[in-house]
């Protein structure tokens, strides 16, 4: 039986892992090196690496993506951790117009291997500049790999595959999960592909499909509700670029019903995206009712903590959902 660890110490031991392994990997960011990060994941890094691998950057997120995709580019492996994803507004150009596009418009010539690692989503209390799921923002953009793992094992094995693969991958995390999320991670060496989906529960009844935290609830909702005789399927993205179509196909066909459930805010969130792959797809035929989509409501994040439950996807919101359909 494999020894069970957090979120937290599953991103700390991929990275740690990586570094050992190449020399060419560092990491950067605010405030992760004595201090050990805001969430404190980074905590004894800067004592095994030292200041040059682990480097406590200014409070610039555009001077870090700087020197991210700038060392990236003459054959560095940075990995940047923003404090909180929304300062990704700071440095949005450097990624959308140069990280994601270098390859692209030099040929094929220039590779860009970063990861940026986002601290995500709300529940926190942060109020509304440090609660937001963007992740969508990435997805819309060519050249960038977006995953949004929920479980420890998925996290470290695909944190791994991201710190190797020669673009820039989008690393989400919630911010959640770094403490709650417990799970099995073997000690040997292992990665997860990207673009590989996870059917988290098996059921035939409905499927909810989804990813990072909301994992968590669709479970818990599925769980309440087979108590009941309803079989809900749970279906784990974890890769949102490249997105595993067959897997949601394949769910469809089979439940014939289907909530889709992120954090992000519900107008304009990846779920439309999901949507699309059904109905375009023969999946459409097998549905029996209508897709019914759960996200956050359209506001800026509330700093009250009972609004901020109404505003984030919650079991009771989502369950009602499924009953609906059901």
């Amino acid at each position: 039986m494999a020894r069970e660890i957090t979120y937290a110490e599953a991103i700390k031991e991929a990275m740690c892992e990586e570094m050992r392994r190449d020399e060419n990997v560092y990491f950067i960011g605010e405030d992760i090196g004595l201090y050990c990060g805001a969430f404190g994941v980074s905590k004894g890094m800067v004592q095994e690496f030292g200041e040059d691998r682990v480097i406590d950057a200014p409070i610039s997120e555009t001077a870090q993506m700087g020197v991210a995709i700038g060392s990236a580019i003459t054959g560095m492996r940075p990995i940047i951790e923003l404090m909180f994803s929304d300062f990704m507004a700071v440095c949005y150009d450097q990624i959308i117009n140069q990280a994601a596009k270098m390859h692209y418009m030099f040929g094929g010539k220039v590779n860009v291997p970063l990861v940026l690692r986002l601290p995500a989503g709300g529940g926190t209390g942060a109020a509304a500049q440090h609660s937001q799921s963007l992740e969508n923002m990435y997805c819309h953009v060519p050249g960038l790999k977006v995953v949004a793992p929920c479980t420890p094992y998925d996290a470290k094995g695909m944190l791994k595959t991201a710190v190797r693969d020669n673009n820039p991958v989008v690393f989400v995390e919630s911010k959640l999960l770094y403490r709650k999320a417990k799970g099995e991670v073997p000690e040997e060496e292992y990665t997860i592909p990207f673009g590989v989906a996870d059917v988290k529960r098996e059921g035939t009844d409905l499927v909810i499909i989804t990813y990072s935290r909301c994992v968590q609830m669709a479970l818990e909702v599925a769980e309440k509700l087979a108590k009941e005789g309803k079989s809900i399927e749970v279906l784990d993205l974890r890769s949102l670029v490249p997105l595993d179509t067959e897997a949601i196909i394949k769910s469809v066909k089979k439940c014939k019903k289907v909530v889709v459930l992120h954090e992000a805010v519900e107008f304009g969130g990846f779920g439309g995206e999901i949507v699309s792959t059904i109905t375009g797809s023969d999946a459409f035929f097998y549905l029996d009712a209508p897709i019914k989509r759960v996200g956050s409501m359209a506001c800026p994040m509330p700093f009250n903590p009972n609004l901020e439950r109404e505003a984030l996807p919650n079991v009771n919101r989502i369950e009602a959902a499924v009953r609906e359909i059901l």
